[in-house]
């Protein structure tokens, strides 16, 4: 999934891939999870941080 495996190893994944399909199956899950996951926001919504800043402003100015 992250390309870890050495070069070497990837004939004998795919064709326990092939010849697996419940090991198929948890791969492609595994791989949809990961693009699912590279797609999530990685910040917060402007109105979160705009709460936050608002919330900071409450407290006394350190000196």
């Amino acid at each position: 999934m992250y390309n870890e495996l050495p070069a070497s190893a990837l004939p004998e994944i795919e064709e326990a891939l092939q010849h697996d399909p419940e090991l198929a199956t948890a791969c492609a899950d595994l791989l949809l999870a990961q693009r699912t996951l590279n797609a999530l926001r990685y910040e917060p919504r402007p109105a979160v941080s705009a709460r936050i800043l608002e919330y900071s402003r409450t407290f006394p100015a350190s000196r």
